[in-house]
């Protein structure tokens, strides 16, 4: 059985070890493959591991022994799994991996929008403090988060896992879904979209990427959040118009954001978020601590194995 990698960098850059999947197969690990590569390297794969690398119908038509993709990644889009269903090719995906990652780096998010953690320690360092005629000073108001309200968008697991960790800061949850499924949490008040934005002092989007949210945080969506809001978005880039939130945090209409993901990746040198005021950026590294990265190897191992056994698991595309 051949085993093809075709982007195993980003979820093993050498601090854990792809060796027992040797054991499953002939194993060919590749860090990146650029897309004039893709059918060269995985033309003899009897099993396809990718993240990023997107794997197409007319990619597809050219790899004959093909029978199983495993995916590195919670999303897959970035397969045809339709047609592959179609020729009867289980895809199979990595659950639910990252939930409490992703919840930490949100509440991350909030704690430096509110208190400016970096922006005083660099203050500090660059001799502000050494000069300062009082004991003490701030650069940018500071904010408790005791009693203020958090909107989320979106209440499946990183959702919940969102708020766990704000309702032991003392933040009101609030939350918009789509359907109520009777199995929320009674801490958190389900509302309709336009008052839970209203009445947010921050909104938090943990929402697939659908036709219907697709460029849903638009200009009409922003003008409705409460006045100095902050936002944050760990989902997909691609729900948020980037030059509508822009403007927003140039013109004061939002109080600050936090973004680790943006609509094409790596970004355009140009994408107006980048200079934006207030924005804090992260490279999609929501999914990437040692801990997470270490449980998406062993559910991928445990996919293939699943998958040679006959009996596959995590399946997309039943």
């Amino acid at each position: 059985m051949n085993i093809v990698m075709l982007d195993a960098y980003t979820t093993n850059p050498g601090d854990l070890s792809w060796n027992n999947f040797n054991n499953l197969g002939n194993l060919t690990v590749y860090d990146r493959t650029p897309s004039d590569k893709i059918i060269e390297r995985a033309k003899d794969a009897d099993i396809l591991i990718t993240n990023k690398t997107p794997i197409t119908k007319e990619i597809i038509d050219c790899l004959p022994n093909l029978k199983f993709i495993a995916l590195m990644s919670t999303g897959y889009n970035i397969v045809d799994y339709i047609y592959l269903k179609e020729k009867a090719i289980p895809v199979s995906n990595i659950p639910s991996y990252s939930t409490d990652a992703v919840a930490q780096l949100v509440m991350s998010f909030i704690l430096e929008l509110s208190m400016n953690v970096g922006l005083h320690s660099q203050s500090v360092k660059s001799g502000e403090w050494s000069e300062c005629a009082d004991f003490c000073y701030w650069k940018t108001p500071l904010t408790e988060l005791t009693g203020k309200t958090l909107g989320i968008f979106g209440l499946g697991k990183i959702g919940r896992a969102v708020a766990e960790r704000a309702k032991a800061f003392g933040i009101n949850v609030v939350a918009y879904v789509p359907r109520i499924h009777g199995d929320e949490p009674e801490y958190i008040k389900i509302l309709p979209l336009d008052e839970m934005l209203n009445i947010s002092d921050v909104v938090s989007m943990h929402c697939p990427l659908t036709p219907e949210t697709e460029g849903i945080v638009n200009s009409e969506f922003i003008s409705k959040m409460k006045e100095g809001a902050y936002f944050i978005n760990t989902s997909r880039g691609t729900v948020v118009n980037e030059t509508a939130l822009a403007d927003a945090l140039n013109t004061g209409k939002l109080g600050g954001a936090g973004l680790d993901v943006l609509s094409t990746e790596p970004p355009q040198k140009d994408n107006p978020l980048l200079s934006a005021k207030n924005c804090f950026i992260t490279p999609h590294i929501a999914w990437a601590s040692f801990e997470t990265r270490k449980r998406l190897v062993s559910i991928l191992y445990d996919n293939v194995r699943a998958f040679i056994d006959g009996k596959p698991q995590n399946v997309i595309n039943k």
